[in-house]
C-alpha cells in the first residue's frame, strides 16, 4: 500500500517548473491559441489564392500596427475598442449580453459635448463634468434595459438591442438640428473650447497624432475590473452567476439586484467611451462617427474571445485594435483589402464557436492540452473557491463560455 503511494506521487507532476510546463502547455492548446493560428493559416491560404505572399502581408499587419508610424494609431484604437470590449466583458461575466452599446456610447458623447460645448465652469472642472456626464447618461440608459427585463419580463438581448435605435436616433436628432454648426454642411456640433479636451501624449507631433489620456482611464478601467473580479465578493457572486445561474440563485444571489448593477456599470464604462472620443480629436460629436467603426461590435468579439476575463479581455481588444491598424498598412504594401484583417476577426471567433466539440470535457484536444497524467491525477480544489485548477492561466478562456441568457437564468 505504502509502494502504491509512492509510486503515484513519484508519477504525479510536482514542483514549481513542472507546474509552469503544465500551464504553458494549456496556454498553448487553449481554444483561444488554436482559434488565432488557426485563422492565421486560413488567411495565408486566402492571400495565397489570390497570388499574395502571406508572409509579406502579415509583415506589412505587423509594421503597420506597430512601426514607428503605426503604434501611436494602435495604441488609439485601443481607447474605444478596447473600453467597449470592457464594458461588454462586465455583464458578460455572468452570463448576460449587452447588445446596446452602440446606444450608450453615443448617449455619453452627447453629454460629455453639451457639457463641454455650455458648461459655465472652468475648463479643468468642464472635462471632469463632461466625463462624469457620459458615466452617467450611458449608465442609466444600460440600467434601462435591466429594468425592463427584471420587472417586465423583456430579454435583455432584446431591451438592450432595441434601446439602442431610439438613443442613436436622438443624439443624430440633436446633432443634426439644435447642436449643428452654424453652416457646416457636415452633421456635426461645434468644436469644443480650446482648454475644454483631453491632453494627449506627443501631441508636438500635429493635432489628433498623439494618444488622449483617455487610455490611462482606459487602463484604470481594467485594474478596477480585475480587482473586483479578483479580489471581492461582489466579482465571486458574478463569477459564479456566470457559471451557474440557478445555483446562484440558490446560494442567495439576487439576481435582479446584480443585472441591475452590471448593466448600470457597462453602461457607464461604454460612456465614458464616448466622452473620451469627444473629448479628443476632432474635439467634437459628429453625427456616425461612433457606430460607424463598429467599436460596440469589434468590443463584444474581444470579450468573446476572452470569455469575460479581464486581462484576456484588455489583450483580445489589443489584438483586434492591431488588426484593424494593421491591415490599413497591408493594403498600402501589398494592395490586399483591409477587410482581410475584418475576415481573420471573424475566422476566430467561428473556430473559437467550434471549440465545443474539441474543447469540452473528454475532447481530444483538451487532453493533449492538460497533459497524459491530467485525468489519472486531477488536482484537487482551491482551498478558497473549492475549483479545479485545469492549468491555464487565468485569462477565462480555457473553459467554455457560459451560456448567454437575458432571462434572468430562470
Amino acid at each position: 500500500m505504502t509502494a502504491s503511494k509512492a509510486g503515484t506521487a513519484a508519477e504525479r507532476p510536482s514542483g514549481p517548473l513542472a507546474h509552469l510546463a503544465l500551464r504553458v502547455r494549456g496556454v498553448v492548446f487553449s481554444p483561444v491559441t488554436v482559434s488565432i493560428v488557426a485563422a492565421l493559416i486560413l488567411g495565408a491560404i486566402i492571400l495565397a489564392g489570390t497570388g499574395a505572399d502571406p508572409l509579406t502581408a502579415y509583415g506589412s499587419v505587423l509594421t503597420g500596427a506597430f512601426g514607428s508610424e503605426g503604434i501611436g494609431d494602435t495604441l488609439g484604437e485601443c481607447i474605444p475598442i478596447v473600453g467597449m470590449a470592457l464594458a461588454l466583458a462586465i455583464p458578460l461575466r455572468a452570463g448576460l449580453v449587452n447588445l446596446g452599446g452602440d446606444g450608450q456610447l453615443v448617449l455619453g458623447g452627447l453629454a460629455a459635448a453639451s457639457v463641454g460645448l455650455y458648461s459655465p465652469f472652468p475648463d479643468v472642472i468642464t472635462v471632469i463634468l463632461a466625463l462624469l456626464a457620459g458615466v452617467l447618461a450611458g449608465g442609466l440608459w444600460a440600467a434601462l434595459a435591466a429594468v425592463l427585463e427584471t420587472r417586465c419580463g423583456v430579454p435583455l438581448l432584446v431591451s438592450s438591442l432595441l434601446l439602442s435605435y431610439p438613443a442613436m436616433s436622438f443624439v443624430s436628432y440633436m446633432v443634426r438640428f439644435p447642436l449643428l454648426q452654424k453652416g457646416s454642411g457636415i452633421p456635426q456640433t461645434d468644436r469644443l473650447p480650446e482648454g475644454v479636451k483631453l491632453p494627449e501624449f506627443a501631441a508636438g507631433s500635429g493635432a489628433g497624432t498623439g494618444v488622449s489620456v483617455g487610455i490611462v482611464l482606459i487602463v484604470l478601467a481594467a485594474v478596477v475590473y480585475f480587482v473586483v473580479d479578483h479580489r471581492t465578493a461582489a466579482g465571486y457572486e458574478v463569477r459564479m452567476t456566470g457559471l451557474g445561474a440557478r445555483f446562484a440563485g440558490y446560494a442567495g444571489v439576487d439576481r435582479s439586484r446584480l443585472t441591475l448593477r452590471l448593466m448600470f456599470a457597462s453602461g457607464s464604462l461604454a460612456g465614458l467611451v464616448g466622452a473620451i472620443a469627444v473629448l479628443g480629436f476632432p474635439y467634437r460629436l459628429v453625427d456616425g462617427a461612433l457606430t460607424t467603426p463598429g467599436y460596440t461590435w469589434t468590443g463584444l468579439l474581444a470579450a468573446l474571445l476572452a470569455a469575460a476575463s479581464p486581462l484576456g479581455t484588455v489583450a483580445a481588444g489589443f489584438f483586434f485594435a492591431a488588426l484593424t491598424i494593421g491591415g490599413f498598412g497591408m493594403e498600402q504594401e501589398t494592395a490586399v483589402p483591409q477587410q482581410l484583417t475584418a475576415v481573420l476577426q471573424a475566422v476566430v471567433i467561428l473556430f473559437l464557436a467550434v471549440r465545443g466539440g474539441v474543447f469540452r470535457k473528454g475532447g481530444w484536444l483538451r487532453r493533449l492540452g492538460r497533459g497524459p497524467d491530467a485525468e489519472a491525477h486531477p488536482p484537487p480544489p482551491d482551498a478558497k473557491t473549492g475549483l479545479v485548477d485545469t492549468g491555464v492561466l487565468e485569462t477565462g478562456v480555457a473553459g467554455p463560455l457560459a451560456p448567454a441568457r437575458g432571462d434572468g437564468g430562470n
